[in-house]
């Protein structure tokens, strides 16, 4: 696949919102193959600039194809970017995008181990160096471990059916591919919705387990809005409900402060809390896109302003 052949989600709309001023300095947490980052330099003016991170070494190298002297590049976890910012001299940017998940190239090389369709390693790290894969997981952790992953991350009835299945098959031979873990799935899900693969929410779960995307997205939410200057934006893409309910929880307690206080609190006589973040915007695609990308249907924009410094002392 070709850097230019993945297709970037709500692009129009992530630039539009995120772009307030085209003289600023940019940070995109999560490059991909690099779809939004050339429509935002597309945007920029000649003194911004475009900052990008990616953990995937597959991403890194194609940042090696941005050839935009307004462009800098590094390898990095969006959870760190603070250590990111600091190692590329820049103390404060003016937006951050936030793509969260799995990228269409990650799915769609059977090599990744992230696809229940190709068979291939059952592996599902971002970063290959770092962390353990699906499969070394799968072969450690107990029954009731499995199953709670699968439920928690895959919001999947049948987890801990699935969870004895693996089980049970490990104890005959190693679950090592892909194709290997979606057939043992199959035969513990007994009913799936219409359409819906029965690997669907346990190669979920799985990938965000291994990468712990979660955590990640609440410490790359913190450190964004630490780094970002009064009047920048936040943009979250996100296409599940547990990284949405981050992003918007995330967002409504530092734009509704108040609601955030212990009630005999609110029914004192103090100042009121300010905001510390506006929100701006939630987009979901329009049909037309939905039909030209269908991995798009599940993504939600979020969209942020920075108000305020937290208040020290």
């Amino acid at each position: 696949m070709s850097t230019h052949d993945h297709i970037p989600v709500l692009l129009g709309p992530t630039v539009d919102a995120l772009l307030h001023n085209p003289d600023g300095i940019y940070l995109d947490c999560t490059f991909g193959r690099g779809g939004h980052s050339r429509a935002i330099l597309e945007r920029l003016s000649p003194v911004g600039r475009l900052l990008a991170l990616d953990r995937d070494p597959q991403a890194v190298q194609a940042m090696t194809g941005v050839l935009d002297a307004r462009f800098q590049g590094y390898r990095s976890a969006f959870a760190d970017l603070e250590r990111a910012l600091d190692a590329m001299g820049v103390p404060k940017v003016d937006g951050v995008l936030m793509d969260i998940g799995v990228s269409s190239p990650q799915i769609d090389q059977a090599e990744r181990g992230f696809s229940f369709r190709k068979d291939g390693p059952l592996d599902m790290r971002m970063d290959p160096q770092a962390g353990e894969s699906a499969a070394d997981f799968l072969a450690r952790a107990t029954a009731r471990d499995i199953s709670e992953v699968i439920k928690h991350y895959g919001e999947e009835r049948f987890a801990v059916q699935i969870a004895a299945a693996i089980v049970a098959r490990r104890q005959e031979r190693a679950i090592t591919t892909t194709l290997d873990l979606a057939q043992i799935v199959a035969g513990a899900v007994r009913t799936r919705e219409p359409g819906q693969d029965p690997a669907t929410r346990t190669f979920q779960a799985l990938r965000i387990h291994v990468n712990q995307e979660l955590a990640q997205l609440e410490q790359g939410l913190n450190a964004a809005f630490r780094r970002l200057n009064i009047g920048g934006r936040l943009a979250v893409i996100s296409f599940h409900s547990l990284e949405d309910r981050i992003a918007k929880q995330f967002i409504e307690k530092l734009a509704n402060p108040k609601s955030q206080q212990d009630a005999r609190l609110r029914k004192l006589p103090l100042p009121e809390p300010k905001p510390l973040m506006k929100k701006l915007a939630r987009i979901k695609p329009d049909a037309q896109e939905c039909e030209r990308n269908p991995r798009a249907r599940s993504s939600v924009l979020r969209v942020a302003e920075k108000l305020a410094e937290v208040a020290h002392g």
